[in-house]
């Protein structure tokens, strides 16, 4: 396995240059194998578990949701105001940042940014509840890609480009799941649920942060500096990627042409009364909602 690892480290190195040594010793960085074998179990689990709910009743999963839910809620608003502090602080170049070039500034971004990174192991959770409550359905194409990939991503970011260019994607990012999570989470709440009026406006600024993202990179490539090119247009593929991905989502689920095709599979889709968001949901469905009605005796 040693030398397993060393050869992984030797073409790592060969093809995207040295490391960034100011990671070092952090917590899953140091080797891929870890970040690799996660994604390989997540993937193992999409497959299996659906076929061992099969059979069982879905669990409701209500309490620990409400706490998943605002934990991430909270963690998003962490990372989000540490990265416009730190941006602020370090004076970061909107057009383009090399990651060497804020001294204290820059730490702060590779800490947060370490957490984001970190964050995207934790929302393989949400395939996990999906799964635990048979709501297969949501396990869609893009929900898949996007968790799988985001992962194995930002542990390369972590190691090459940790700061600099990087923060504006994840900065945006943290923002959208600030929103995004809180409306998962106020889903929980019965009386809340007829004011959530703006789940569609979250997927809308989805696709605002893939555009915004892909401009702020294209300007790294206009105007470059320090920052390596090659990783700013493997950022700005991904986002064509991502856009593609969840126009087709938004299409499908909130075109009119669909309508009535929605309206028949309202229950499904629903979840309580709260519809799909990022190709998913994480609102509830009552378990009583999936039993059959008892006939009343006439006698």
């Amino acid at each position: 396995m040693e030398h397993f690892d060393a050869s992984l480290s030797t073409y790592f190195k060969a093809l995207l240059g040295p490391r960034d040594t100011r990671v070092k010793g952090w917590f899953l960085l140091d080797n891929y194998i870890p970040t690799f074998i996660c994604s390989v179990i997540y993937l193992l689990i999409i497959w299996l578990g659906p076929k061992y709910m099969r059979n069982k009743q879905p669990f409701s999963c209500r309490g620990i949701l409400v706490v998943y839910n605002l934990g991430l809620t909270l963690l998003s608003l962490y990372m989000f105001c540490e990265l416009v502090t730190g941006v602020w602080e370090g004076k970061y170049n909107f057009f383009c940042q090399g990651t060497r070039t804020a001294g204290e500034s820059d730490m702060k971004i590779i800490r947060v940014l370490w957490w984001y990174y970190f964050s995207k192991l934790i929302e393989f959770m949400d395939t996990f509840f999906f799964i635990l409550r048979k709501n297969n359905h949501q396990i869609t194409v893009l929900h898949v890609y996007h968790h799988a990939s985001m992962l194995n991503i930002w542990w390369f970011a972590m190691n090459w480009v940790p700061c600099g260019h990087s923060y504006f994607g994840a900065t945006l990012n943290s923002f959208i799941h600030v929103l995004m999570y809180s409306y998962y989470g106020l889903s929980s709440v019965p009386s809340m649920r007829p004011y959530l009026w703006w789940k569609k406006y979250i997927t809308q600024g989805q696709l605002l942060q893939f555009v915004l993202t892909i401009i702020q990179t294209s300007c790294g490539v206009i105007w470059p500096c320090t920052f390596p090119l090659g990783w700013l247009y493997f950022q700005i593929g991904y986002m064509i990627s991502l856009i593609a991905l969840f126009t087709n989502f938004y299409i499908q689920t909130y075109n009119k042409k669909g309508a009535s095709r929605r309206k028949d599979h309202l229950k499904d889709h629903q979840n309580g009364s709260v519809a799909a968001v990022n190709g998913h949901t994480n609102s509830f469905s009552p378990l009583e909602n999936n039993v059959k009605p008892r006939k009343l005796r006439k006698d």
